[in-house]
């Protein structure tokens, strides 16, 4: 009798103090889709003129004694790295999906094989077979655009042959507007087409100089025909722009018997791009207005706060294992959560309140990546500066406007009202934030913290008056 009660108390304990649970609760959110309405990249007038462009600067260059592949310097075909590299600013885990490979059957509409025998391309009524890698910019493609948080590198050295910029770069549909570009010509003689870039984010070098694998060569947009912000990444053997390249290797590749890539990533490459928390359900307007994402890492006790995760190659039949774990590392929840459908993009958010102060941690794994992401409960005095002291805030109070006056840059700004909600969060990555409109504030005691672009940050007192 005694042992019975000893259990019975043992496993009163275990499931009181040791046992975490599922939480009672459906996910909102589901799959994102990125270009639902099958806009070709180019036109064929464009691909045209871009071939005569690309044909003519490499005659100039020959002539000139300057095309390095006319000189023989390499042998075989490259091999590529990946072509998209999120910036240090983003605090995202990863920053693509991919919406489209090169469909490698001719005939249309509807008439889809890729590399690996599926249909994971797309055509169109008017003939258009696509002829690229589409890799879309996930979670928050117009955020990270304006931000220039998803930039496109050199998959391989070669040689710039020709570049365009200076277009609308938030395009929303088939416009017949040309793209920004950069196009680069390897050693062996082929060549790389870098598509649909932000405008004014190229790289500054001139056609005829030389780029190394991995440099910067822009950032991620929707210049020419495109309906939100993808590189566009398409490749030819040589300059009579007759053979396509698909980079991948596959029993359905028609075009080319290897993989042109230093490492292929599989066909399905399922993954966490963000684990976040929010104040609010983030807002995916219509394009091309820039998402409100509602992103928040300090909350009230009490206060709901949305949690949610960005996923990209949903497969069905399988799970993402999720834990919200306390300030002392023990979980609170911990349980699978299962998927049901196939998403190239996804989302999902669940909403809870939190009655215990200090730092938390909310953690996704799936298809291999573990992402934990922190945030705070409780006082926001509490979090310590980090090295801004030379940072400041004129006038202190104010009446309106703030000026920020740092000998740092300043890239994020969050202005908390006495009670920790959030009235006010901004982030410029680009160009720094300078100053703040606090007009439509009520007169009393805000706190604002500011974060500089090395993860400083300080937290200053401002009244209104």
């Amino acid at each position: 009798m005694k042992f019975k009660i000893t259990h019975c108390l043992l496993t009163f304990f275990f499931l009181s103090f040791g046992y975490s649970q599922s939480p009672n609760q459906n996910a909102n959110g589901g799959e994102f889709v990125f270009n639902s309405d099958k806009s070709p990249c180019l036109t064929t007038e464009q691909r045209n003129h871009i071939k005569e462009t690309l044909q003519a600067n490499e005659g100039l260059l020959k002539r000139e004694n300057a095309l390095f592949a006319s000189q023989n310097r390499g042998g075989g075909h490259p091999l590529f790295i990946w072509p998209l590299r999120k910036a240090t600013e983003s605090n995202y885990n990863e920053i693509y999906g991919i919406s489209g490979y090169v469909d490698h059957n001719p005939s249309y509409p509807n008439q889809l094989t890729d590399y690996n025998c599926g249909t994971k391309s797309y055509d169109t009524n008017s003939g258009y077979n696509h002829q690229g890698i589409d890799m879309f910019t996930w979670p928050f493609g117009w955020k990270m655009m304006d931000n220039d948080e998803a930039e496109i590198i050199a998959a391989a050295p070669g040689q710039i042959i020709a570049k365009h910029d200076g277009e609308f770069d938030r395009s929303c549909n088939f416009n017949n507007n040309i793209w920004n570009a950069i196009y680069v010509q390897h050693f062996d003689g082929s060549v790389a087409w870098y598509g649909h870039m932000k405008n004014g984010s190229l790289n500054p070098k001139n056609v005829g100089d030389m780029v190394a694998e991995g440099e910067y060569l822009g950032i991620v947009g929707s210049s020419g025909n495109s309906t939100g912000p993808h590189l566009h990444f398409e490749v030819y053997t040589d300059n009579s722009y007759t053979q396509l390249v698909d980079p991948y290797a596959g029993s359905c590749n028609n075009m080319n018997v290897d993989s042109w890539w230093q490492s292929q990533r599989p066909y399905i490459n399922p993954g966490v791009n963000a684990v976040l928390t929010h104040d609010a359900d983030p807002i995916f307007p219509a394009c091309p207005t820039t998402e409100t994402t509602n992103e928040e890492n300090q909350f009230d006790l009490n206060q709901s706060i949305h949690f949610a995760i960005y996923l990209k190659d949903q497969i069905a039949g399988t799970s993402v294992n999720l834990r919200l774990i306390r300030p002392d590392n023990t979980d609170l929840y911990n349980w699978n959560f299962d998927l049901t459908d196939n998403y190239p993009a996804s989302w999902w958010r669940w909403i809870f309140t939190l009655d215990i102060q200090g730092e938390w941690k909310w953690e996704a794994t799936y298809g291999g990546d573990t992402v934990t992401h922190a945030f705070n409960v409780g006082d926001p005095l509490s979090v310590e500066d980090n090295d801004l002291s030379q940072t400041s805030v004129y006038p202190n109070p104010f009446t309106d406007h703030v000026q920020i006056i740092s000998d740092k840059k300043i890239v994020k700004a969050k202005v908390v009202d006495v009670l920790g909600k959030s009235v006010l969060s901004i982030e410029q990555f680009s160009e720094g934030i300078q100053s703040l409109n606090l007009e439509n504030l009520s007169n009393g005691l805000y706190i604002i913290k500011l974060e500089s672009d090395l993860k400083e940050t300080k937290t200053i007192k401002l009244v209104k008056e």
